[in-house]
């Protein structure tokens, strides 16, 4: 019998192991409906807000059809097809402009996204409240499971090992008092076997903490820097409605999108000398005069307002820039903003509400490597001379849809996820 008791509690630790590892993992594989919402859906929709496409709170409540919704955001082309009149309707009213498809979305993923969206405080108001009229604080606390699974597995580990340390010394006792010669029980930090666990555990854990840090270098999301003068876009291109390309030029034209010059900003700020909009605020809370900021576009240009004439003491502005791209990566503007009819906002985000410019994606290859996958291709259209002629050359494409072997056309169909496309 005492020959048996080491192989058993090898059995039994080799068991805990294996349950500790397997609860850490299903805790770490818990979908996080932040994170799948900002990877997926952020680019072209807001939960409060109407972007590229519609605000998403209450959308469970617009369709009730749990299946159909799902299937919607799965395949939205394959839903279209069934001829459903709220989608159709839908379709319509945004300009029959494509939904990206997520086919590799599970359903698990997809509930975790509409648990976020409708349990998100709104932008800038306090959160709504629960339906069983509780503190949504709390609710949004018990939202993500992770953070407690991980606590309580590390809480029956520590029991599980005083406990079979207890049980070592009891059977020592037992051992003793019938006579029976036993080993001296080894104390917790010799103890090979748990050194052995502790090993694993700490290598598993500093692995996967190690790789999440390298995935994220040089990724700079949510990078927002303090320009030297206070440029709103919200002012510009959200209250004026100012089309991007006025000041981007380059980003319909060519590669880059170009950081407009002073006196492009000078066209407008000839007359307006004052600023009277909304009041404006910095990410701190700080209050801008609006008045001020055009004094320094002013200086920068050598412009005397009460003379209404420039002098020889022009200065640029030296913008920060924010979206950097690694230097072996290729990207073409008009490519995407010309060819592909990729909004502004799907990359840059809602810039239009932006007062202090943020990295809105993190542009990881991930990233855009998804859009290709996902993004139909414009083909031009001889009856209505809409869409792109260059793309005429993939004649197969043109006949696999006329003969419905397929629904559309991918970027990733015609090549663009090949690795010369953006490295060579």
């Amino acid at each position: 019998m005492i020959y048996h008791r080491p192989f058993s509690r090898l059995v039994v630790r080799s068991l805990f192991s294996i349950v500790f590892l397997f609860v850490s993992f299903v805790a770490l594989a818990q979908p996080n409906g932040k994170e799948l919402f900002e990877a997926n859906c952020k680019s072209c929709h807001a939960i409060d807000a109407n972007l590229t496409g519609p605000a998403l709170r209450g959308v469970e409540d617009r369709v009730p059809d749990q299946k159909l919704l799902y299937a919607w955001i799965k395949n939205n082309q394959a839903v279209l097809a069934t001829g459903n009149k709220y989608f159709n309707d839908l379709y319509v009213q945004w300009n029959k402009t494509a939904m990206n498809t997520f086919t590799g979305l599970a359903d698990a993923d997809i509930a975790a996204i509409l648990k976020y969206v409708s349990e998100a405080p709104p932008k800038g108001g306090p959160k709504p409240p629960t339906p069983d009229g509780g503190n949504p604080d709390d609710k949004a606390a018990a939202s993500d499971n992770s953070l407690l699974y991980g606590i309580l597995t590390l809480i029956l580990a520590i029991i599980t090992l005083i406990l079979l340390q207890v049980n070592s010394n009891l059977r020592k006792l037992a051992d003793d008092k019938d006579g029976i010669p036993s080993a001296e029980p080894i104390a917790f930090y010799k103890n090979k076997s748990y050194i052995a666990v502790f090993a694993v555990v700490l290598f598993v854990i500093g692995g996967y903490l190690t790789i999440q840090g390298a995935v994220g270098l040089g990724r700079n999301k949510d990078y927002q820097p303090e320009q030297p003068i206070y440029y709103s876009h919200k002012v510009h291109a959200g209250t004026n409605q100012i089309s991007c390309l006025y000041c981007h030029n380059g980003a319909y034209e060519g590669k880059h999108a170009n950081i407009p010059s002073v006196n492009l900003c000078m066209n407008c700020h000839t007359t307006i000398a004052e600023y009277k909009g909304e009041e404006l605020f910095k990410e701190d809370g700080t209050k801008v005069d609006g008045t001020a900021e055009i004094q320094k576009i002013y200086k920068a240009a050598g412009y005397d307002p009460a003379t209404k004439k420039y002098n020889d003491k022009q200065q640029p502005i030296e913008w920060v820039k924010i979206h950097n791209l690694p230097d072996h990566v290729y990207f073409n503007h008009s490519q995407h903003t010309r060819a592909g009819k990729v909004q502004c906002q799907t990359c840059h985000g809602p810039i239009q509400e932006m007062g202090e410019v943020y990295q809105f994606s993190d542009l990881s290859m991930g990233w855009c490597v998804n859009c290709h996958r996902e993004s139909k291709v414009n083909f031009y259209d001889p009856k209505t001379g809409e869409g792109n002629k260059f793309y005429s050359i993939y004649e197969k494409f043109h006949n696999d849809i006329k003969n419905k072997k397929v629904d559309s056309v991918t970027v990733e169909m015609i090549g663009g996820t090949e690795c010369q496309k953006c490295h060579y």
